[in-house]
């Protein structure tokens, strides 16, 4: 988790192969083309001789590949620090991913060092030794014993011992003598596997269109009744650490500009609304080139696919996520199916680049809506809550997407007509009358007519109507006139869903238009309008002009129903007609039927009743358009320059956010690809995605906690949609997003043959919910401080918010999908019971109560959920984090020896990464003293929460070393 640094990971499915060989199709998981198999061995030592004679070495071995065409070192692994052992036996591994450009020539390197203590600052060469990949596979049992080269050449520095390890295959090995605390472990020790009923997903990841640049590990640990497991550890980069948030740039500029295109298209305003439009666009005008030109920088980015955290504050990758890594461990172990558990880390999303002084987000926006409205009285605006707002941003965004499927679906009729297909004509008609009921209910708001009644007081020339009294006592009625048709008496088949709808008041009339329906009666009511609008607080400065003559709205939107109404009523009507002709005739008159039929007759009759409904809907759209646009410009005018800057600090976040949970959640779709009660509960309920948290309430922590919570929060406003790949090819199976910033979906792309393995309401398109939880637990010693003498409210309010949405998920899905679609566990804690602790942890007050994030992350696992770990940076404590939750269930579920818990723990946390060890003293490669790696002094953080004395006393100790270090 250091900067990409950490061999911790996720294995992939290869979706770029699935064409490859589709007759091997048997489910969704063998869809795999497995690659070249893993070259990993394991390591041990005889007989090592320390640079004291009367002491035992501690011994690690450093592995460095030798490229046989440019002959230069590459570091690739370190082994764990084996104390005051003569014939050591590392846990460690080595190994060879098929990505990795080894061959039978590759020659590795083998370095024996002398660790003095475990600060890795003091070291001595013992000795080291060299082979070639393919001398390990051609030897006997594949097995090699080197003798090690001391510095002087002499061969007494001991010999190592290097046995291949195979995944799958087991032997039988007399361990019982073997314990964690035997120094003499001089037997070979063979890692036993289950037979495999599931597909090795470790040999087919997939590293191209999302997935790349794996790191592995490898380890052995012993079980409690002797037996050994085989414990790998994968990271990867994710592709959509850059690729999410550039797509978002891209949406966020379009609807900026959008935005700014229907300010202009508000029409002539007065002066003093005119000003504050050209105010808004100008501040509109700099956030898009801002985003335009972080979005070039970020076009120019090649390497690696991770914002490292020394770059969280620069200003061309705020968008970017901190530290973005999968991470999958695979545990094999005796006559049992292997396991796999998945994890994401990533720095907590937060606006690094704009800063904390003020605070985050959370208490950003609490201000901003307590000063926003002696804002709007200084700017002579409208003051709009926060509901109302984003009422107006969802009336924009609906009515975008359904004007133009009303106008596709009126089109579909047409063509039905044309083509004299009774059926196709009832579909076509019912798809198109549900759409339009939808919209017209939309528009059933007081939002609506309170805004079209501002935007005609903001013109010039602003002059009220004077209407008498009976006229206004009919239009001040609450809700929308709305005129209710009913079908031809007849018996039409076809009954407008629209007829429901509260009716108009008898002075509202539809006459106008080239299309007049003649054979339906308008039957009118005046009731209270419904259909879900959104009650309008009556505030002294929203305007209520009596004077305003309402009908003209009126007429314009009912129009729309009457329209459709005279559809339904002429479709009936050519029903019926087609349902008279198909009585019995006889046969001498069934030639003249046929040649006096003219198909096009449906299409004609129906074509002037179509156009003039996509002319009312069109009308409709524009009027309405320009009242939310006007909304929208009072609340940005009423919030300059403060409003714009919170909502490009929002941006940031959410873009962070987001990138993780695409990556999280195609993480898991891969790893459910076979898993049917996975697929089921994708459909049925959705997923859950638990972010863990670890900052403090603390300093500057706290505004990024703020961030975090807003932005995890907005994740709830995102749907992701699993499609069909157009090909196979790596680019098209790269995730989409499109939408505004009121709702965003992410399309994953599936190949053909994954993408057929699908429930059908999955490849129907049916939407996949997600239901984020964000838990936050401090740690660190300034988490001690703040509990000590600070506030952690935050803290509370955000656990046992997010407690209550993870009990309305899991209500949820106690409803919809049984018990037998969730994964099981040794540990066979009902789940209900789990809930119930984790609400009794989250209202007590504890200090540092990391019991919460144990139960949130037990509950995300049985739940098939998402599990997030962060941290500032996502490397100390997350990785502290990641690597005790991993032993903890090797310990409970697959039986990890009491023996070797701490061992486990300290290989997986080990700090000697690629590139650390290779700076190591050898004098075979002449590597300077001086670049020795820098030390890492970690005291145990429980030891620091005794007492405030013991932290005192930390801090003026780690103050004395590093003063004495640098002197």
């Amino acid at each position: 988790m250091e900067d990409g640094t950490q061999d911790l990971g996720h294995c992939r499915v290869d979706m770029k192969g699935l064409s490859a060989n589709p007759g091997e199709l048997t489910a969704a998981g063998d869809i795999l083309t497995p690659k070249l198999p893993h070259v990993e061995f394991r390591l041990a030592c005889n007989d090592l001789v320390a640079s004291g004679r009367d002491r035992k070495p501690n011994a690690l071995v450093q592995v460095a590949v030798i490229d046989p065409h440019e002959q230069y070192l590459v570091s690739h692994a370190c082994t764990e620090i084996v104390e005051a052992n003569r014939d050591p036996l590392f846990l460690t591994g080595v190994t060879f991913p098929p990505e990795y450009p080894a061959s039978p020539e590759t020659l590795v390197k083998l370095t024996v060092y002398d660790a003095k203590d475990k600060s890795y600052e003091s070291s001595s060469f013992l000795g080291s030794a060299t082979f070639s990949v393919g001398d390990l596979l051609r030897a006997k049992d594949e097995r090699l014993t080197l003798n090690l080269r001391s510095s002087d050449g002499v061969c007494a520095a001991g010999t190592v011992v290097v046995s291949r390890l195979k995944m799958g295959e087991m032997e039988e090995v007399d361990v019982d003598h073997i314990t964690a605390d035997i120094p003499a472990q001089k037997c070979p020790l063979v890692c036993e596997s289950a037979s495999h009923a599931c597909i090795d997903r470790e040999n087919s990841p997939l590293t191209g269109p999302v997935f790349k640049n794996p790191v592995c590990k490898v380890y052995r640990f012993q079980t409690v009744d002797s037996k050994w497991m085989l414990v790998r550890e994968q990271m990867e980069e994710c592709t959509l650490s850059f690729s999410i948030p550039k797509q978002l740039l891209l949406l966020y500029i379009q609807e900026d500009m959008r935005r700014v295109h229907e300010l202009k298209e508000l029409g002539e305003l007065s002066p003093h609304w005119d000003n504050l439009r050209k105010e808004v666009m100008t501040r509109y005008g700099g956030i898009i080139n801002s985003y335009q030109e972080t979005l070039a920088e970020l076009d120019k980015i090649t390497g690696p696919s991770f914002k490292p955290s020394c770059c969280k504050a620069q200003k061309s990758l705020e968008f970017i996520p901190v530290n973005l890594h999968t991470q999958q461990m695979r545990v094999t172990c005796p006559r049992k199916a292997d396991a796999f558990y998945d994890i994401v880390t990533v720095g907590a999303p937060a606006a690094h680049f704009q800063g904390f002084k003020c605070g985050g987000l959370q208490r950003l926006l609490n201000r901003y809506e307590a000063e926003k409205k002696s804002f709007s009285t200084a700017y002579q605006c409208i003051y709009y809550s926060p509901e109302h707002t984003a009422k107006a941003q969802e009336v924009l965004s609906t009515m975008s997407r359904l004007q133009p499927l009303i106008s596709r679906l009126a089109d579909q009729l047409l063509q039905a007509a044309q083509e004299h297909c009774s059926l196709g004509l009832r579909d076509a008609l019912k798809n198109l009358s549900d759409k339009t009921e939808q919209f017209v209910h939309m528009l059933n708001d007081e939002l609506v007519k309170s805004a079209l009644l501002a935007l005609y007081a903001a013109r010039p020339g602003y002059v009220s109507k004077n209407q008498k009294p009976n006229q206004m006592q009919a239009g001040q009625h609450q809700g929308h006139l709305q005129q209710g048709l009913n079908a031809n008496p007849g018996g039409g088949q076809n009954q407008s869903p629209v007829q429901s709808l509260p009716g108009h008041s008898p002075a509202t009339s539809v006459t106008d238009g080239p299309a007049v329906c003649n054979n339906v009666e308008g039957s009118q009511a005046t009731t209270k309008g419904e259909g879900g609008s959104l009650p309008l607080k009556r505030q002294d400065s929203i305007p209520h002009h009596k004077e305003y003559d309402e009908e003209e709205w009126d007429r314009v939107w009912a129009s729309v129903a009457k329209s459709l109404n005279c559809v339904i009523a002429m479709v009936d009507k050519l029903q019926e007609e087609d349902n008279s002709k198909q009585e019995p005739i006889p046969a001498q008159q069934l030639a003249d039927v046929i040649t006096s039929h003219n198909p096009g007759d449906w299409r004609d009759q129906l074509c002037p009743l179509v156009t003039r409904l996509k002319e009312c809907v069109m009308e409709v759209v524009e009027r309405a358009k320009r009242a939310m646009t006007f909304v929208l410009l009072q609340e940005a005018a009423c919030s300059i320059p403060q409003g714009l800057l919170l909502q490009q600090r929002r941006d940031v976040v959410f873009s962070q956010a987001l990138a993780a949970l695409a990556c999280g959640f195609v993480m898991r779709l891969y790893a459910g690809m076979e898993d049917k009660g996975f697929l089921r509960q994708l459909h049925l309920v959705g997923l859950v995605a638990q972010f863990e948290s670890l900052l403090s309430t603390y300093s500057e922590e706290i505004g990024m906690l703020e961030d975090m919570e807003v932005g995890i929060s907005d994740l709830q406003r995102v749907m992701f949609k699993i499609t069909e790949a157009k090909t196979d090819d790596l680019g098209d199976l790269q995730p989409l997003v499109c939408g505004r910033r009121d709702h965003y979906t992410v399309e994953v792309p599936l190949p053909r043959l994954a993408f057929q393995t699908l429930p059908e309401e999955i490849k129907e398109g049916k939407p996949v919910r997600v239901f984020p939880v964000l838990f936050n637990v401090g740690i660190n010693e300034q988490q001690t401080i703040a509990e000590r003498f600070g506030d952690i409210s935050l803290q509370e309010r955000i656990n046992q918010k997010n407690f209550e949405i993870l009990e309305v998920y899991y209500k949820l899905l106690s409803e919809k999908v049984p018990l037998e679609c969730l994964p099981c566990f040794q540990t066979q804690t009902d789940l209900k019971e789990l809930l119930e602790t984790l609400g009794q942890n989250v209202v007590t007050k504890k200090r540092k109560n990391v019991e919460i994030l144990w139960l949130a992350g037990t509950i995300c696992r049985r739940l098939n959920g998402i599990r997030f770990t962060s941290c500032k940076s996502a490397k100390d404590r997350t990785s502290m984090s990641v690597t005790l939750e991993q032993c903890a269930l090797l310990r409970d579920e697959h039986q990890l020896s009491k023996d070797y818990f701490i061992r486990a723990l300290d290989c997986m946390r080990s700090r000697l990464t690629q590139g650390d060890v290779g700076q190591w003293d050898d004098p075979e490669a002449g590597t300077a003293a001086e670049n020795k790696p820098a030390s890492r002094h970690f005291y145990p953080i429980a030891l620091l929460l005794v007492s405030s004395h013991l932290l005192v006393v930390w801090l003026i100790l780690s103050l004395v070393f590093l003063l004495a270090k640098y002197q």
